[in-house]
Parts: C-alpha cells; structure tokens; sequence
C-alpha cells in the first residue's frame, strides 16, 4: 500500500471521497511513517510523501472511518537539545478525534532506557502494544445546536459524570459513569428542578493514569492529565465515545440546560522528560513544551504537573484554538472552563493580558457565543492573576471563597472584606473594566473540601491517597463546631447545616456569577478527603439514597428560585452609594444593626449587618448575623413593606416588617418589597 500526494488544508485525519487524507505537522521530522491497523491489531506502513511548511501529508485511497492508525516520526534524537524523534515510538494525532484502546505503562512507552551514570540512550522496543491508537473518523452532517444564557442569568453546577451517575438509581447499570448516564432523564430533570441554568462537566477528553496512582491501584477520577485535545475519554463512553459525547451534550440542551467543559491545556500526560512519549514529545518537542532557555533537557514545571506547553508556538496556539472550535462548533458546548488559564498567557518572561494565544481565544469568530471562564492561576513565578484575564473572560474568585469561609467560621474583622465579595469584588474586576458577572463566585469546587465537610473537618484526612496525608491543602479555612468528623451531638449538627445554609445563601445572594459544585445540596462528604483526584470511588461518587435532609435540598432550590427571580442579586453593572441628596433607580446601600450606615472604623467590629440592594422594580435586603448572639435588626425605611423569604435558621423569627427582625446567632435571611 502506498500514500498518495495529498493536502495541507486539515490537520488529522480527513475521510473523502475514495480515501483519507492524513497530515501531521512536525518542524523536526526527516520522514514521518502512518501505520494502519486492524481490529487485530496487525499494521501496515506507508511513508506520508510529501512535505510543505512542515507538514507532511499523503492520501491513502480505500482509507475510511473507522480505521485506525499512528504516527512514527524518524528525526533527531538527541535529548539533551530537547530533540526527541524516535520512531519506535508509535504516537498519536494531535487531531484525532477518537482514540481507541487502553494505555499500558509498560517499559516501551519510554523513549529512552536510563544508565547507571545517568545519561539516556534511545530505547528501540516498538511502543505500539501498550498505547492507544488513533482512530479516522466522519465529520458530522450538521453543526451542533447551542443554548447560550446570558452571564447575569448564569448558576454553574460544577459535576463530574462518573462521580454524579455511578450511584444514580434511575441509571441503568451499562449507563453508570458514562455518557450515557449524564443525559439519562431523570438526571437532568433533577439538574433542572435544583434551578440550575449551565452544567460544567469536569474533563472529558482522552486521559491517563498516572504512575504512582497505577502502582497504588487507584486512578485518576477528575481527568487533569490530558493526552489529546479533541477526543473524548473512552472510559467514560462505550462502542462509540465521539457520538455519545454529542449525544450528552444534545440531551444536556433538551433539558433546557447550558453545557460548560472543563478543559486542561495547560500540559499533557507525557509528564517531565523521563516521561512516556506518546505524542507532542515525538513529534516536536521543542515546539510544543517550554523547556529550560539554558538546558533543552529540562521541562519548564508551571503547571506542577512536569512540563508546560509553549503557549508562544503558533502551531500550539492553533491546536488549541482548533481544538475549541471543535468542541464548540461540531460537539456543541456552549463554553469552557480553563484550567490553571495564566499558562495560556505565559511568556517565556511572564504572563500577559494580551497574549496572542489569548487574544485568539477571545476573538476568534467562531467562539464568539462561547463562555470563557479561568482558573486565574497556576503554581508558576507570578502565576497568580485573578482579575487580569480579557474582557469576555469570567474568573474563578478564590478571594470569595476564602473570605466566606473566614466570615461565617468567626474570624475577625471580615465584614468590610465580605462587604466587597457580596458586591461583585468590585475592587479585583471594576477598574479593569470587567463587570460583576466576571466574578465566579464559589464556596467549593472539585479541588479542596466538600460544603458537607468543610463544617466537619478542621484536618485534612487524605491517607486513602497513599501519598501520606501530605497531599491537598492545609488551609482549608474550615470548622468542626466540636467534633472532627460525623457528630450524633444535635447542636453541632444543627450549627452544621444552618452554616451551610449561610455560606450557599451568602453565594447566591451576592453579585457575580455563582457555581455550586454537584452534592453540595445533598450533603455529600468525602470523609475530609480535600484532594480525591485519585478516589473514582464511591469516596467521591454522590450517594443518591443517602440524603436524609430534603428539607435542605429544598432551600437550596429556594435559594436559586430567589436568585433567578430577583433582578436586584444579579445587577448587569457595579453600583455603588449615590452621592449625598442625590437620587439613583439603582441603589447598593450598608446598613448596621440601628439602620445607620456603615461608615469608617464601624465596619472593623460589625458582624451583624444589612445589605439593601435595589432598582426600579424592587429592593432586596440581606440581613447577616455571624455573631455568638441574636440581634435586634432595624430595617431601613423604604415606601413599601418587607416580605421575609428566606431564614437559614430552622426557629421562626420575630419579623415587624416596618420595624425590626430578631435575628438568631449565625444566621441570615433575606427580605424583598416590590
């Protein structure tokens, strides 16, 4: 079999008419080999014939969807330049769209064999049988459908499919941590009921496992180790991951939901340089890491994860942005959230607003509907960037999350900081220009405690880990009320539940756009597990037959209801206090226990306060007590009467709706008026 001319217009895999066209781009390659495979895994070789601009391409006629395939790439091998061609090495296309087959870390994944004086000598064993391969596959015949919601209109429920399905009753056992189970009925119709508007699936495209998680018999649950950038993960899929991927997604959109995904383009599964080679290493490794400027050998490590992609390559820039339009345009997610995002941005001196692969995310045509969200940070030099991110951009706030947690567990002297977070953090995005809305506020995502044991845990509790505990943070900002753990002690489970209660009304009330991450509402707990990357177990999996607090789930519910109703907790623009005598439709107003406002020192000592927020069609109210003692709260005049509509606190409050509201300790209720 031989490979005809073929064309550079795509990279990958493209079926035609009487044959596939295949072209893989590399700067450093002396001949690039495609190997066919059948369902035996037999190959065949052809030689890729030509090459223009570096990218070498052939068309295999009687080549269609379906088949599988590999790249071996024959150029210099020479890793102390960062030069790592070796063509035992079967690789696979950067643009795949499916992969096929299980990864195996066996000792032929390895580019190099390691002597006992330290240096590397090439290893020639033929990869091929413990790697996955690459599958050709057909195009869709249509674009895929979007349901975009507008950013103020905007609840993230942050879940992972496997952690949210394995346990579902209503899904079939085949369905359970699949796909599949992600778009059963009854699932979203829950997702629906909750209030919730945009799903934010954790990663879902082709992963692997760790080593030392291998050797531990664990793996990798929440899918940070990327591998390929188009296709979809087959765990978590059956014969046909690509479709069931669409599929998820479509059924997502029917419920009248938003679909959001994760995704880590911050550094692949190849790891550090004594890594396995399983792609972007054998094809161009200079063009696609950042290595060291004074010894090529060495991966520059921002991510924490062993190597960092070279955001400064055009041709990484490309992958990447194909890569959105893909997932975009031919799957259907409506947008995508960034992992460890700075490293998209980074130079080779720091980081950059104006970074080019940032500003093609940002400006690119074919992603202009799509939502962009970062984690505005990374473990790099100067990787901490909250705020810093392009106009379209939200960001996730951990200052939000740290001084909620700080508030609500006592801390002193955080109501002046609170006050900032419930209006937008206006001083982190306003005078950058952004609005509120690129504020995503949290209380907890996947990384860190869950809101059931950040009331139960002031330690972390990760030996299930292997890693000796010393894994995940020490700083959780967390409270046991008494006990470390589960409590039978009614009054520690009472303060429990009503901080949880604060804590998601605190987020919910507040300006900015809210995520919640998936079981808070039911109280599901990892047991003080604050780092579970490595726990696909039922530690992570959401035990939905456990809940024994509806009651609960219920006011989380209210509390979305009361956001999604309420123009006044979810303003498009930042408002602040009118000058004095003037007047304003909108009004954004601090309020201490007597009704005065909150001035100068007063907010150092204040842990008992109101927040009035209002426009032309009504006013809000949020009363907070975080104090040891109830408070006698007198309540703003206003031309209408206060309505009570929420109280975390289970006991009935004194409520005169012209004069005062009793309040109990660590409390908070919300009052509206049209």
């Amino acid at each position: 079999m031989n490979a005809a001319s073929g064309h550079t217009d795509r990279l990958g895999a493209t079926p035609g008419d009487g044959g596939t066209n295949f072209a893989l781009w590399s700067s450093v390659a002396e001949r690039v080999e495609l190997c066919l495979f059948d369902e035996h895994r037999n190959q065949v070789s052809l030689d890729l014939p030509n090459c223009d601009d570096g990218v070498w391409h052939g068309f295999v006629p009687g080549c269609g969807p379906g088949q599988r395939y590999g790249f071996r790439v024959h150029g210099p091998w020479q890793p102390a330049d960062g030069l790592r061609c070796n063509p035992a090495k079967l690789l696979l296309d950067p643009y795949a769209r499916r992969l096929d087959g299980e990864f195996d870390w066996s000792g032929d994944v390895f580019d190099y064999r390691l002597l006992k004086n330290g240096k590397l000598r090439i290893c020639n064993q033929d990869s091929a049988p413990s790697v996955p391969l690459s599958v050709v596959t057909k195009p869709f015949d249509r674009s895929a459908t979007h349901l975009p919601v507008p950013w103020t209109e905007t609840i993230v429920y942050e879940c992972n499919v496997r952690g949210f399905t394995m346990r579902h009753p209503a899904v079939p056992e085949a369905d359970r941590g699949r796909f599949a189970g992600m778009r059963n009925r009854d699932v979203l119709d829950y997702v629906k009921a909750l209030g919730i508007t945009s799903v934010e699936i954790m990663p879902a495209l082709a992963y692997i496992d760790e080593h030392h998680l291998v050797e531990k018999g664990l793996r990798n649950y929440w899918g940070y180790n990327t591998i390929n950038f188009f296709a979809p993960m087959p765990r978590l899929a059956g014969a046909d991951p690509v479709t069931e991927l669409r599929s998820m997604v479509d059924a997502i959109h029917a419920a009248g939901l938003e679909v959001i995904l994760d995704v880590a383009y911050n550094h692949t599964g190849e790891t550090n340089g004594f890594g396995p080679t399983l792609c972007f290493r054998g094809i161009d490794n200079l063009a696609y890491y950042r290595t060291d400027p004074h010894d090529a050998s060495v991966y520059i490590n921002d991510t924490g994860c062993g190597n960092t992609i070279n955001a400064d390559h055009p041709r990484v820039q490309a992958l990447i942005v194909d890569s959105l339009r893909y997932l975009h345009s031919d799957i259907g997610f409506d947008g995508f959230r960034f992992d460890l995002a700075p490293v998209l941005g980074r130079h080779a001196h720091g980081f950059s607003t104006r970074h080019p692969l940032l500003a093609a995310i940002t400006d690119d045509p074919g992603l202009r509907s799509a939502k962009l969200i970062a984690e505005p940070w990374d473990p790099g030099p100067g990787g901490y960037q909250l705020g810093h991110f392009p106009h379209r951009w939200g960001e996730w706030n951990d200052v939000f999350r740290d001084t909620v947690r700080r508030f609500w567990r006592g801390d002193v002297d955080q109501c002046g900081e609170l006050a900032k977070r419930i209006h937008g953090s206006s001083d982190i995005f306003e005078g950058r220009g952004r609005p509120p809305t690129a504020s995503v506020n949290k209380i907890t995502a996947h990384d860190g405690y869950t809101l059931a044991d950040l009331v139960s845990y002031e330690r972390r509790h990760n030996e299930a880990n292997g890693e000796g505990n010393r894994d995940g943070h020490q700083h959780n900002l967390s409270r046991n009320y008494g006990v470390e753990g589960p409590s039978e002690d009614e009054t520690i489970r009472a303060i429990r539940r009503r901080q949880r209660l604060n804590m998601l009304a605190t987020l919910l009330f507040s300006q900015g756009t809210p995520m919640l991450l998936a079981g808070d509402e039911l109280g599901h707990s990892q047991g003080g597990n604050n780092n579970a990357y490595a726990q696909d177990n039922e530690t992570t999996w959401i035990d939905w037959t456990a809940n024994d607090d509806d009651a609960f789930t219920n006011a989380v519910r209210q509390l979305i209801w009361l956001r999604r109703n309420s123009p006044q907790l979810r303003m498009p623009d930042y408002i602040h206090n009118p000058p004095a005598g003037a007047t304003a439709e909108h009004r954004f107003e601090w309020y201490d226990d007597q009704a005065e406002p909150l001035v100068g020192d007063s907010w150092n000592y204040c842990q008992a306060f109101a927040v009035l927020m209002a426009d032309r069609n009504g006013s809000c109210l949020l009363v907070i007590n975080a104090s040891e003692a109830s408070a006698d709260m007198r309540l703003p005049t206003i031309e209408s009467q206060w309505q009570l509509q929420f109280a975390s606190c289970k006991a009935r409050l004194l409520f005169e709706p012209d004069a005062r509201i009793r309040i109990p300790d660590h409390s908070l209720a919300l009052l509206t008026a049209a």
